[in-house]
């Protein structure tokens, strides 16, 4: 398995990770410093992946056009744009232009989002799964630096707290941005093995596994940003526990999404996608069962674990599903199709997080992701003997 990009990949996916824990972190935190409205605290979160949403369709037609490598390079300093105006925004303690930063920082993330696409398109087909999930191990540095740029940068400029955390990531985005020039080529990017016509995008959308694909990293990723996103605001606003506890929380929680990226990969080549999708969805379900359980620190922690090894097996199974149910020269609109629809219900999961722990409390947050983990676990079944499910779709190699 060739191993420079996927090298590169991992180092970058380290930093981007870095980045969304700061941003998650400190975003409903910061907001609720910056507007008298409880209900408004974690916008900035949301315009972030709304940001994503958006930008997800346009941000996969112009890697179509300008190759990964120039759209990863050119998301990264964005990124350096949209941190260093965050801190701005709060030297002259403006929520308003908190929000635009957050809105900016979205677009890398729409774009970080890719990296595991560039896994897949880097080594053979029967490497892919092993690539994704490797490339996700990257963000377990970023699980164990976030924090510390949290809790040790927050004072770094005594006047303005978080400046100095903010001021940190644009020079790790920087970096970021100048190992991108290094990226090497991928499957389908010089030649199109595949010289067939591409299907119309209503037939690979049509087709039953990817429908569920799809499903499973809506579920995967909207559950846990509904989750995620509520949980400083839970602990930190409503319950009364220190900035450093609730990163630690946060740390724990993206350790439990990475971590199983180890061998994550290498469970798919033995369970299959259809089992392995299927334990991240019973994972998800114990999550919010053990958090309607209580209100303690070990309840957040333990509900925040799982909802990471849910995810990741929900979500990397998923990726895996997709690549799946296109060929070489559709995977740019069928990939398209994934985020935009993935990060879209993720987008209201955060808009809603802030509002219903407001008005409702944490009890009510957990039973809401129940009916959808269902659908997908019901689905998961239907599409068991699929052949997709077995093998990547023809001309894909």
């Amino acid at each position: 398995m060739p191993l420079r990009n996927i090298l590169i990949l991992l180092v970058c996916q380290l930093i981007s990770a870095t980045g969304s824990i700061v941003l998650v972190t400190l975003g409903g935190i910061i907001g609720s410093k910056l507007t008298s409205n409880p209900a408004l605290s974690t916008l900035p979160i949301s315009i972030m992946v709304i940001s994503v949403a958006a930008t997800a369709i346009p941000a996969t037609m112009l890697m179509k056009k300008v190759g990964r490598k120039t759209g990863f390079t050119m998301a990264s300093i964005c990124s350096v744009a949209s941190v260093l105006l965050a801190a701005y925004a709060l030297e002259i303690s403006s929520f308003s232009v908190f929000i635009v930063a957050a809105g900016l920082f979205g677009i890398n993330m729409a774009f970080t989002q890719q990296y595991r696409y560039a896994a897949a398109e880097s080594v053979g087909n029967e490497y892919a799964p092993r690539a994704i999930s490797f490339v996700l191990v990257g963000a377990i540095g970023g699980a164990l630096v976030g924090p510390v740029l949290v809790n040790y940068g927050q004072f770094f400029f005594p006047s303005v707290q978080y400046a100095g955390t903010l001021a940190a990531l644009s020079v790790l985005y920087l970096f970021q941005a100048a190992l991108f020039f290094a990226l090497g080529p991928m499957r389908g990017e010089e030649t199109d093995g595949d010289q067939r016509a591409p299907r119309p995008i209503g037939d690979i959308i049509r087709q039953p596994v990817f429908l569920v694909a799809v499903l499973g990293g809506t579920a995967a990723y909207g559950v846990m940003t509904l989750i995620m996103t509520a949980t400083p605001l839970s602990m930190h606003i409503t319950d009364g526990y220190s900035l450093e506890e609730t990163a630690q929380i946060i740390r724990s929680h993206v350790l439990g999404m990475y971590v199983p990226s180890l061998f994550s990969g290498f469970l798919i080549e033995k369970l299959g996608t259809v089992r392995m999708m299927s334990l991240g969805g019973v994972a998800l379900v114990a999550a919010c069962v053990i958090g309607l359980q209580g209100h303690s620190y070990d309840h957040y922690w333990y509900a925040l674990i799982m909802l990471g090894i849910g995810w990741n097996f929900l979500y990397v199974g998923g990726t895996t599903m997709l690549t799946r149910t296109y060929s070489m020269n559709e995977r740019f609109k069928a990939q398209a199709i994934n985020e935009f629809t993935v990060f879209g219900i993720s987008a209201m999961a955060s808009l809603i997080a802030g509002t219903v722990i407001h008005l409702y409390g944490w009890d009510p947050l957990m039973v809401i992701p129940m009916p959808l983990l269902v659908l997908t676990l019901a689905s998961l079944y239907f599409v068991r003997r699929d052949p997709l499910v077995r093998g990547p779709a023809p001309g894909s190699a």
